[in-house]
């Protein structure tokens, strides 16, 4: 099983202490800054000993009110409209809480819902009326409460609002695309896995199909020269000897292809060795002479190719030669299988331009052929082999008692 990739550190990775402190910090500093200059326009021009005590609660008020918006920041993740609401409520009498208030309003935008920012916005101007218009007018006759005043108070409030609301709605946006290209890259992986699955899948299933046509030839030559030694009393040291060979060199190519494949099979990934030439019709005069010496009959018939293409088979297309070689070599095999004995036929006939016809033709045998385990997919996985390239397979008994195997292959120009 492959290993998961860990997830990118800027989308995942735990803030450090840092990072959770800094904005604390920085709107407390903006809140005294606010407070000590709204305090020096209360307190100037000598105020009355009334006034300064209304002052001096009034400035007290708005420390504690900075410090609870303050602390309530905590929380503006997981209500971030009912903070930021709050937060604009309590600015007209509380200045020290002006920090607090931007980060609020803009960890409120980074969601992007328009109705929370309007409504916090509309809340903003009204605040700065009652400020500017009622609230600090009385605290203190130095602050001018007229209509250009409380104008000038909107209109700077509604900017800081409106930078920080644009601040929140640009961090929102990108944290939404970086979250978008972080799982459109995920999705990428996932394909480039998946096809790289399946390509490992379908080699591995060529493979398997190679190995498989190739065990059983070898298997069918090892039990037909083994039926001979067993049933066969007439021959002598030598012929034996021959025989007893052929076993032998058929069954180590066996073992060593069967280890190959397993090893396929089991890894999931080519084993040394198993990588090599595809056999085509280059090879057709040794398969031919493997199935001869084991005693099968078989006629070979190329009248049907065009001159010079009978005598050389290496020189066709090798695309259509390597099917047309395992349609040949499975259809001995089979033919071993269950006619041992029997004559074969093979035809090869067409021309380039038009397709390649394969036909190989055995009479069905009598007996009950040799006992060889079979999964019965031999040749219909022949179908599988040719249709991708736009060939045809057709197989089966005719009504005279042979068995027929039919292939026809495009054959390029």
């Amino acid at each position: 099983m492959k290993t998961p990739r860990p997830p990118l550190p800027q989308l995942n990775a735990p803030p450090s202490a840092w990072s959770r402190v800094w904005p604390y910090l920085l709107a407390a500093a903006v809140g005294c800054v606010a407070w000590i200059a709204h305090a020096a326009v209360l307190l100037s021009g000598s105020p009355a000993p009334a006034q300064r005590e209304r002052v001096g609660g009034a400035l007290l008020l708005d420390l504690l009110l900075g410090a609870a918006v303050l602390a309530l920041l905590t929380l503006r993740r997981r209500f971030p409209p009912a903070v930021a609401y709050a937060a604009v409520a309590v600015a007209p009498v509380s200045v020290a809480g002006l920090g607090a208030v931007v980060l609020a309003v803009g960890s409120m935008a980074t969601w992007r819902r328009r109705r929370w920012i309007v409504g916090a916005g509309a809340l903003s101007a009204v605040g700065a009326i009652v400020s500017q218009g009622v609230y600090r007018p009385w605290l203190s006759p130095a602050v001018d409460g007229g209509a250009s005043s409380v104008a000038a108070n909107v209109l700077v409030v509604l900017a800081i609002y409106a930078a920080a609301a644009a601040t929140g709605g640009y961090l929102g946006a990108r944290r939404e695309l970086l979250a978008s290209l972080h799982e459109r890259a995920l999705t990428a992986e996932r394909e480039q896995d998946l096809a790289a699955q399946a390509a490992r899948e379908a080699e591995r299933t060529r493979i398997a199909r190679d190995m498989h046509d190739d065990l059983a030839h070898r298997i069918s030559l090892v039990a037909l020269h083994a039926g001979v030694l067993t049933y066969r009393e007439d021959l002598d040291r030598a012929e034996t000897a021959a025989a007893a060979q052929t076993i032998q060199s058929n069954a180590q190519l066996a073992l060593t292809e069967l280890r190959q494949v397993l090893g396929v099979l089991r890894d999931g990934r080519a084993v040394e060795g198993v990588e090599r030439s595809q056999p085509t019709l280059a090879e057709l005069p040794a398969l031919l002479a493997d199935a001869r010496e084991a005693g099968s009959v078989v006629r070979l018939d190329t009248s049907g190719l065009p001159a010079g293409a009978g005598a050389d088979l290496g020189g066709l297309p090798e695309a259509m030669s390597r099917t047309s070689f395992r349609v040949v070599q499975e259809a001995l095999t089979n033919a071993r299988k269950h006619a041992p004995g029997e004559p074969v036929g093979i035809r090869l006939a067409g021309a380039p331009g038009g397709r390649l016809g394969i036909e190989v033709r055995n009479r069905a045998g009598a007996g009950p052929g040799l006992a060889l385990p079979s999964a019965g997919v031999g040749l219909a996985g022949l179908r599988e082999r040719a249709e991708p390239d736009g060939g045809t397979v057709e197989f089966g008994a005719e009504h005279g008692g042979d068995f027929v195997v039919r292939a026809s292959l495009p054959w390029p120009a």
